[in-house]
C-alpha cells in the first residue's frame, strides 16, 4: 500500500464516521461498506456509555465528528507531505490513554501516514470504539490487515514506542520501553488567559474548553489567568449551558467530594451548584475544579506560561487557541508539541 491509497481510505473513512456523528442511515454503497458493517460501528458507538460511563454518546459522537473534519484528502496530504512514507514498514507499539473518546487515534493516523505499523495497547477504558473504526479500514484497503492490530499479550517484536499516560506511567514507559526510540507524553492541561474585554459570547464558548468531555481532556481548559481586579462571577454567568454536567453520576461524584474537601479544610472557594472555581496557583486542578489566579501586567503571563511549558498542553484566548476551539484541533496539532511524524521519520 502506498501514501496515497493509504490517504484516500482514511478519507473514506471520515465520511462514514461524518454520517455516524451525524446520526444519519446507511446512504448506500458509496460509503464503501455495506449497511451490516455501518450498522456494526453504530452499535459499538451505543454500547460505549455501558462500557465506560464517562463515554456518553454525545461525546463518543462528538469526537467521531471532530476527527470527520480531518479526515479528508486535502487535509492528511497537507498534513503529510513533508514526511518520507517508509519502504522499510517498522512496528510501533502505541500505549494509548482512555481519558476522552479516540484520543488514540491520531497516533495511529501518524504510524499509517509515515509507512508503518501500529501495535496498539489499549486502555481498558477505551478498547472497543477504536478497534470497530479501524476494522472498517480494513474492509476499504484490505492491506490494512496487517499495518493495524490490538495487542491484550506481552510486547514482542517492537522497533519504537509512542506512549502516553500520568507522570507516574511516564516511569514505568521508561523502565520498560527506555531503550527503544520512543517518544513518551507526561500528564498535561491547558489554561486560558483573559484580557478583561471579552464579551459574553466568547465567556460562554469558554464553558466549552472547560466542560467538554467533562473535562478530562489535556486539552480541556482547568486555569483561569485574570487581570488584576477582574470579577470571576462574569465567567461563571456564562457558564450555565454546561450545567447538566452535574446529571452525570461520576461527575457529580467527583464535584460533592471535592466541595466536601473545601468545606472540611475551610478553602474558600465559588461554586455554581456544578463546579467549583478556586483561586491557586497551581496549573493542574481536580475534575470539577477550575483553579484562577490574578495578573497585573503582561510579563507575568508570559513568565507563567515559561515557567509552566512543560505542564501547559494549549493556552486559550483573544491571542491564543480561540474560545471554544480547545478540543477541535487539527492534525498538526501534536500532543505534548511532540511531532509524530517527525518522531517516525527518525526510524529511517
Amino acid at each position: 500500500m502506498n501514501r496515497k491509497e493509504c490517504i484516500s481510505s482514511l478519507a473514506q473513512l471520515g465520511k462514514i464516521i461524518k454520517s455516524i456523528a451525524e446520526q444519519q442511515p446507511w446512504t448506500g454503497h458509496e460509503l464503501g461498506v455495506t449497511l451490516p458493517e455501518y450498522d456494526e460501528l453504530v452499535k459499538v458507538v451505543n454500547q460505549q456509555p455501558v462500557l465506560n460511563p464517562w463515554f456518553t454518546k454525545e461525546n463518543v459522537l462528538k469526537s467521531m465528528y471532530e476527527w470527520s473534519n480531518s479526515l479528508t484528502e486535502e487535509k492528511l496530504s497537507e498534513f503529510c507531505a513533508e514526511y518520507l512514507f517508509s519502504q522499510q514498514p517498522k512496528n510501533i507499539l502505541l500505549v494509548m490513554a482512555g481519558n476522552i473518546p479516540l484520543v488514540g487515534f491520531h497516533d495511529v493516523i501518524c504510524v499509517l501516514l509515515s509507512g508503518n505499523r501500529a501495535l496498539c495497547k489499549l486502555s481498558s477504558d477505551d478498547k472497543t470504539l477504536l478497534p470497530a473504526m479501524t476494522k472498517l479500514l480494513t474492509i476499504l484497503n484490505p492491506d490494512f490487515e496487517g499495518s493495524i492490530s490490538f495487542l491484550t499479550g506481552p510486547v514482542t517484536q517492537i522497533d519504537a514506542v509512542i506512549a502516553t499516560g500520568s507522570d507516574n506511567s511516564s516511569l514505568h514507559f521508561e523502565q520498560y520501553f527506555g531503550k527503544y526510540p520512543h517518544l513518551f507524553r507526561k500528564n498535561r492541561t491547558s489554561l486560558a488567559v483573559i484580557t478583561g474585554d471579552e464579551n459574553e459570547a466568547e465567556l460562554e464558548a469558554l464553558g466549552k474548553d472547560m466542560f467538554e468531555y467533562f473535562g478530562k481532556g489535556c486539552r480541556n481548559v482547568t486555569h483561569l489567568l485574570l487581570p488584576a481586579g477582574y470579577d470571576v462571577n462574569r465567567i461563571i454567568a456564562n457558564l450555565t449551558g454546561y450545567g447538566n454536567s452535574i446529571n452525570h453520576n461520576k461527575y457529580a461524584n467527583n464535584y460533592d467530594y471535592n466541595r466536601a474537601i473545601f468545606l472540611m479544610n475551610k478553602v474558600t472557594f465559588l461554586d455554581n451548584n456544578f463546579a467549583l472555581f478556586r483561586e491557586s496557583d497551581s496549573i493542574h486542578s481536580p475534575l470539577s475544579v477550575i483553579h484562577y489566579q490574578f495578573y497585573s501586567i503582561p510579563e507575568e503571563i508570559e513568565l507563567f506560561l515559561k515557567d509552566n511549558y512543560d505542564s501547559i498542553q494549549l493556552v486559550v484566548g483573544k491571542d491564543y487557541v480561540p474560545f471554544g476551539h480547545a478540543q477541535c484541533p487539527k492534525l498538526d496539532d501534536f500532543a505534548d508539541n511532540l511531532n509524530t511524524l517527525s518522531f517516525l521519520n527518525s526510524l529511517n
